[in-house]
């Protein structure tokens, strides 16, 4: 048996698993109504539980999501996405995300804004972090039209393109090859 992977630094796996609440291969959501929303942002300590949220915070929600992936894939190799960019810097003005130092010198970030808006705010420190180390780039969505998946990219040279070398990676190499085979 393998081990799982470790987990991406600075909670970069929690942007990850809600950019992959679409599963574009499969053709699921998991945030198709605003309940679902709601129990997703307090399954991942975002939201106070049983929290009823509209059709609007749901928008919001996948806006958010899908500038994200815009950014994970400019993270692979896509055109950047200057829409995305400003969808998150609303996001975070909206849910009051800030920059506070403590006494003993600790830097941290936090959303003081409420609700919602500051739940959609908090899945931002993770990317905030990660950008001051420089590990903010290895988080990419797959190549893969059909696929979109966000992954963090371990490799040694940050060149993954693919969420899954033998299935995805396989697809596009099965793809190029009968493209190039004579008929």
């Amino acid at each position: 048996m393998t081990a799982p992977p470790p987990s991406a630094p600075h909670a970069l796996d929690l942007v990850i698993d809600f950019v992959n609440t679409l599963d574009v291969d499969a053709g699921t959501d998991a945030l198709t109504t605003p309940a679902s929303l709601s129990a997703w942002l307090a399954e991942h300590g975002l939201l106070d539980g049983g929290v009823a949220l509209g059709r609007g915070e749901l928008g919001s929600a996948l806006e958010l999501r899908e500038a994200l992936r815009a950014l994970l894939l400019a993270h692979n190799g896509a055109e950047p996405d200057d829409r995305a960019a400003g969808e998150l810097e609303r996001v975070a003005r909206r849910g009051g995300l800030g920059v506070h130092f403590a006494a003993d010198g600790a830097v941290t970030l936090a959303a003081h804004g409420e609700g919602f808006a500051a739940a959609l705010a908090r899945l931002l420190i993770p990317v905030a972090e990660a950008r001051e180390d420089g590990s903010w780039p290895r988080v990419k969505a797959c190549r893969a039209p059909d696929c979109q998946w966000a992954f963090f990219d371990r490799s040694r040279n940050r060149s993954g393109v693919w969420c899954d070398m033998a299935v995805c990676g396989n697809r596009t190499k099965v793809r190029a090859y009968r493209r190039r085979a004579p008929r």
